[in-house]
């Protein structure tokens, strides 16, 4: 049902549909309440705080680049931690995610950013808190996940992640459109595929060699799958640039989309027969459904190396005034 009301928006949103009379009260009734809420005033942190995040409802790249952000910092000598929100999780606790922390307490996203960075990963509603717990814990450097309406949060560098294909949609805010909060500057630009204008920064999403959701040491090449279909699960924010990614590595993907943070269970499988290839954000909440023949699916986030120096230097620059 959820699936079905995602795809039926996502026409109105971006397929040339136009919202009708219900939707668009709707967002009129959402602006006035955007509007009425007093400014956040940001809290400022001792450490610097990047905040990655979008206008638009869905997925645009976030937690890749989140995720290639934090290893840059660390990289560079400094102890970033990630905090997120933990979209979809059954659990209102503060949590710093942990290796055998199941994916529905803490998050989706927040339990697959601590498998691939090994950093700290701190879970909460208020963004704040969490970076503040985690600079007690000794980090030194805040990347904030999908962050831009968090403005309780000081920041020293906000990133917009903007998918290039889909731009703003229709333009409209939610639920006539996509739009969370009419678009604003921010202090960089990274553009998802599309194509990259101004002072806008590309980001390529590549695919890389597939897991075994039953052994993590076990990689099989992606171009291995492509002599016969297969079936392609996906729940997350725009599962049609997955279905896309695989057909362009020659892929024959037989599409399975599910709403984004779907929590899946063995029955959703159910008739699936061959070779089963869904999104690490996905595989992290299918390993224990005992599936056979399924394989996570990595991506990376690819951009210039100047576009991590530039927000190095940025960040410098500002956190040195404050």
């Amino acid at each position: 049902m959820k699936a079905a009301l995602e795809r039926w928006l996502t026409r109105r949103w971006y397929g040339g549909v136009a919202p009708g009379l219900g939707l668009r009260a709707l967002a009129r009734v959402y602006g006035r309440i955007l509007k009425a809420r007093s400014p956040a005033v940001g809290q400022r942190l001792p450490v610097p705080v990047v905040v990655i995040g979008n206008f638009t409802a869905g997925g645009t790249g976030k937690t890749p680049l989140t995720i290639a952000l934090a290893e840059y910092f660390f990289s560079r000598g400094f102890r970033p931690a990630i905090v997120s929100r933990g979209h979809g999780r059954r659990s209102d606790l503060p949590l710093r995610v942990s290796a055998d922390m199941p994916a529905e307490l803490c998050g989706d996203e927040p339990k697959l950013m601590f498998e691939i960075t090994g950093l700290p990963v701190l879970v909460d509603s208020d963004r704040v808190a969490a970076a503040r717990a985690a600079i007690d814990q000794g980090s030194n450097l805040i990347v904030a996940d999908d962050g831009l309406q968090h403005l309780r949060l000081g920041r020293d560098v906000e990133i917009e992640v903007l998918d290039g294909e889909r731009l703003y949609g229709n333009g409209r805010l939610l639920p006539a459109g996509p739009l969370r909060e009419a678009p604003r500057p921010c202090d960089f630009r990274v553009i998802t595929g599309g194509i990259v204008q101004g002072s806008d920064w590309p980001m390529r999403l590549q695919l890389t060699d597939c897991i075994s959701l039953d052994d993590a040491d076990l990689l099989r090449p992606l171009a291995q799958f492509a002599a016969s279909p297969v079936h392609a699960v996906c729940g997350i924010g725009n599962p049609a640039r997955f279905f896309k990614a695989l057909r362009e590595a020659g892929l024959r993907p037989i599409e399975h989309a599910f709403e984004d943070h779907h929590q899946f269970v063995a029955a959703d499988f159910a008739g699936l027969v061959g070779p089963i290839l869904m999104t690490e954000k996905d595989a992290v909440k299918c390993r224990e459904l005992g599936l056979s023949d399924a394989w996570a699916v990595p991506v990376e986030a690819r951009l210039p190396a100047e576009f991590f120096a530039a927000i190095e230097q940025k960040l410098k620059e500002r956190h040195a005034r404050t």
